[in-house]
């Protein structure tokens, strides 16, 4: 049987900034990274990334635009792990002063570039602000870790 996870991160942009959140090594994925998490069951992906933003920023974003997925599958675990990204430019809400994931920090959108962040995630970051959708597919062997296949469409 194959075990499927789904996640969702959504960016926040406000004019030329976006949101984001410096996430401590003791919650894995250490560095800058997008508001987001786990989708709970029976929720909706887009109920999700309301959601998870803001238990991590306190803002309650609107008009969310699918942006795309990121998709990791490992073929010898049978396990698929899915994020469904989004973009809002809409939101209302006053920041958290001790937010649970991390520092949130508002930075230019040149800028956020030249943050510590996850390779997976500084290669997903432009693909938000560009026309259309993505899809990033990777094949991942966890027992060597290393990549199998790996592919980004534009759509």
């Amino acid at each position: 049987m194959t075990k499927i996870d789904l996640y969702t991160m959504c960016i926040i942009q406000d004019g030329e900034k976006i949101l984001l959140l410096n996430r401590p090594s003791q919650k894995g994925f250490p560095g800058y990274i997008g508001a987001g998490g786990k989708v709970d069951f029976p929720e909706s992906l887009t109920e999700a990334a309301i959601r998870e933003v803001w238990e991590e920023t306190g803002l309650t974003v609107k008009d969310l635009v699918y942006k795309g997925l990121d998709e990791y599958v490992d073929p010898q675990k049978n396990y698929r792990y899915m994020v469904f990204n989004y973009l809002a430019k809409s939101f209302e809400g006053t920041l958290l002063k001790n937010p649970p994931e991390g520092e949130l920090l508002w930075v230019s959108i040149h800028e956020a570039y030249d943050l510590p962040m996850q390779p997976w995630f500084k290669r997903r970051l432009p693909l938000f602000f560009e026309e259309g959708t993505f899809e990033i597919y990777v094949v991942w062997d966890k027992d060597k870790q290393n990549t199998i296949k790996e592919s980004v469409k534009k759509l």
